[in-house]
């Protein structure tokens, strides 16, 4: 067993004849905070597909707390414990902003399908339970106000807090960010950075993409920055601040 929750093996994408993904290695450690950062078509967000099995690899192998995860499906790796946010938001925006969350926990839920149709009593129990865990994510957001409010009514800013809590409602153990930031004020930039932190407290190891570099910096234990789909330097903000290579590529001068 090791410190790392996620680890990619010479991981390979290509897309015909198009290399997004080039023999990547890399570790994300548990309980910590690690940013994935490059230029805009780096392959950030084609990694992230892989991860969350929403693309599979060419090559290579994905390995999430010592379990091989290669070709498994979006809900079975849902299931086991990443879960996963998207640089569009991605909510219900007919449903209500609790309904929204509720989604996100039915994967959790104990009943299936034939005992819920054999004892009634069991579905509604899981029901209340899961609208209860619901109602703490939405506790926890500080979004209670917006609970009967359809979703897709909700600022961007608020938009990408539901769609946090509603991947927190899998009980993660790695959540995955695309670009959180994307879109919002300061003000919201801040109180974004300061969930994460307080995600972190929560035992859940959080991977970032984002191109706010001074979100990053604050709040990231390890950044990892690629070029072209491979790894050009790893290390703590501090190290990656000052690594010419990393500043030649994308910081700038």
């Amino acid at each position: 067993m090791t410190n790392n929750i996620l680890e990619l093996d010479h991981l390979r994408k290509n897309f015909g004849g198009v290399v997004a993904v080039s023999d990547l290695s890399l570790n994300i450690a548990k309980g910590a905070i690690s940013s994935l950062i490059g230029p805009n078509g780096a392959g950030k967000t084609t990694i992230f597909n892989l991860v969350t099995g929403f693309a599979q690899p060419s090559g290579g192998h994905i390995n999430f707390s010592d379990r091989r995860i290669n070709g498994m499906k979006p809900h079975a790796i849902a299931g086991i414990g990443i879960s996963r946010t998207f640089q569009n938001v991605q909510i219900f925006p007919n449903m209500s902003v609790l309904e929204n969350i509720m989604v996100g926990r039915y994967l959790r839920s104990r009943a299936g399908m034939l005992y819920s149709c054999i004892f009634p009593p069991i579905l509604r129990n899981e029901e209340k339970r899961i609208r209860e865990d619901a109602e703490k994510q939405l506790h926890f957001l500080e979004l209670e106000q917006y609970a009967d409010t359809p979703a897709g009514s909700l600022p961007l800013g608020n938009q990408r807090m539901l769609e946090i809590a509603r991947a927190l409602a899998l009980e993660p153990g790695l959540l995955l960010l695309d670009e959180p930031a994307s879109g919002l004020n300061a003000r919201e930039t801040i109180a974004m950075g300061e969930l994460i932190g307080k995600i972190k407290e929560m035992n859940v190891s959080v991977w970032l993409v984002e191109h706010d570099m001074d979100l990053v910096m604050d709040i990231s234990d390890y950044v990892a920055v690629i070029n072209f789909g491979g790894l050009i330097a790893q290390g703590t903000p501090a190290e990656i601040q000052r690594n010419p290579e990393v500043i030649s590529a994308y910081l700038g001068g």
